[in-house]
């Protein structure tokens, strides 16, 4: 094989740890930024994405030869976007080349002596960050002016942007704060990727317990964004790669929990739950004044406010947070979460939960309104979900296109990346998990069981609960939520 020679400016594949080979340049590093020991690495930022990070050379390739190869193997929008945002990058540059030569002699006509800088105009795009919706442009903090966006430095054809009001804040995600009239907070990225090295990570120790489907992805992402974090799961063989990750290994939830400051825990189950925190070697027996813990498993309320009482017991602190989204969600670092409890616990996991999710809302009151919360909007999602694969087993049944009810669905009022996704994967009889089928079984029931609580009829996620119990008896539990199509055609 070939020695391949890479050098600063050169396009490249980057591989980032569980993540898909993504397009990037091989640039320099921030001055304050150690190269790490023993290994022979790049810095590499990534288009599409404001993300950045040393890449082992062994996990680099060149960007032209290998890219036939990666888009044969990589799909989604967003990568997508990646390597359109790379071609773009590269007709700017040729366009740049071909009037290099007039430029820079105009330019040397009239230089003077002094620290080089340049004023960037308004229309000027930093080619690695993915484009924002207009939305998203109007809700984010307005932009300064191009006077006002001097270079203070170029590295390697970089430039590092300041402003008389911000040129000693680090670079960070922005936040945006909202107040809603039901008294409940939102924390939004106004860059709506987690894929973002430059987030300032707490100084705290975090802690986490348990890594499933969702579980995973949220450690991969904290610690990506450089979380110090201590993790334990039941099968400790799923610790293995998050070890080799940077993080620590915790032997029991009491010692995680001793050994950290907040410990987060996302299991399967209220009882999964309420066996962390109370059974041998447990969550409790490591609680101690002002040590923070966070649930974010989808539970019922009564669980919630059985653990709070017992963390808090002890001089603990507790909040809870459980999240919407899926598995590649949680990959993406794109969740939803939905938090409850201690206030100051929320402010305290603050970048924690950029780093694991779009946006995270607190909601006022007592610990268990975010589960209650939760429920509601699985309850809706699963429901919607049967509905979905009810819609295509009739379509089926009476002679029409699966394929073709799905393009109009897309193209109408209920278009939505979860339907696409979801049809696809049945059309292709593609179940691998995303979300378990027997997770969505367990919120439905728990969601009915709180609205028999209140006297709230709920009659349509009776009926679909019904749908996923089939569904369980044809042994598609450990499958897709998706898998409840089976029911129909069984």
């Amino acid at each position: 094989m070939a020695t391949v020679h890479l050098r600063i400016g050169d396009l490249v594949w980057g591989k980032l740890g569980r993540y898909p080979p993504w397009p990037g340049k091989i640039v320099s590093p921030p001055k304050d930024l150690k190269k790490p020991r023993g290994k022979k690495c790049f810095f590499v930022k990534f288009f599409g994405t404001e993300d950045h990070a040393w890449i082992k050379v062994e996990q680099l390739k060149p960007y032209h030869p290998h890219k036939e190869e990666m888009i044969k193997i990589n799909k989604g929008k967003r990568f997508q976007q990646a390597v359109d945002a790379v071609e773009e990058y590269l007709k700017k540059a040729k366009g740049k080349d071909q009037t290099h030569s007039d430029d820079k002699s105009k330019s040397e006509k009239g230089r003077k002596t002094a620290k080089p800088m340049k004023i960037i105009e308004e229309d000027d795009e930093d080619p690695f960050k993915g484009g924002l919706s207009d939305k998203e442009q109007t809700d984010s903090d307005p932009e300064p002016s191009s006077v006002q966006r001097l270079v203070a430095g170029t590295v390697s054809g970089f430039k590092w942007e300041s402003s008389p009001a911000s040129s000693m804040e680090p670079i960070t995600k922005r936040l945006k704060i909202i107040e809603e009239d039901t008294k409940s907070t939102s924390i939004q990225a106004a860059d709506s990727t987690a894929i973002n090295g430059s987030i300032t990570p707490t100084d705290k120790r975090i802690g986490f317990l348990g890594l499933g489907l969702m579980g995973s992805g949220v450690v991969s992402n904290l610690l990506k964004m450089g979380h110090v974090v201590t993790v334990w799961n039941r099968t400790a063989e799923k610790c293995d790669l998050f070890i080799q990750e940077g993080a620590r290994l915790g032997r029991t939830p009491a010692e995680v929990v001793s050994m950290c400051d907040i410990t987060f825990s996302c299991v399967s189950d209220p009882k999964a739950a309420r066996d962390l925190v109370l059974g041998p070697s447990g969550v409790l027996q490591g609680i101690r004044p002002g040590k923070c813990y966070v649930e974010m498993s989808t539970v019922d309320p009564e669980t919630i406010t059985e653990l709070a009482q017992v963390i808090t017991s002890r001089g603990g602190r507790f909040l809870e947070a459980p999240v919407s989204g899926s598995q590649q969600l949680s990959n993406d670092g794109m969740l939803v979460i939905v938090a409850a409890g201690e206030r100051s616990v929320y402010e305290d996991c603050s970048s924690c939960f950029q780093a694991m999710g779009k946006t995270s809302f607190f909601i006022a009151g007592e610990a268990g309104n975010a589960a209650r919360m939760m429920l509601i909007l699985n309850m809706v999602q699963g429901s919607f979900m049967a509905t979905i694969a009810e819609g295509l087993t009739l379509a089926q049944a009476t002679g029409q296109s699966q394929q073709t009810f799905l393009d109009i669905l897309c193209q109408g009022q209920m278009a939505s990346t979860f339907v696409d996704q979801k049809c696809q994967n049945i059309l292709q009889g593609n179940f691998k998990p995303d979300y378990y089928l027997k997770h969505i079984q367990k919120d439905l029931r728990l969601a009915i069981s709180m609205g028999d609580s209140v006297n709230h009829p709920t009659p349509m996620a009776a009926a679909a609960n019904e749908v996923y119990k089939r569904a369980k008896a044809l042994d598609q539990s450990d499958n897709d939520m998706s898998a409840v199509y089976r029911a129909y055609i069984h």
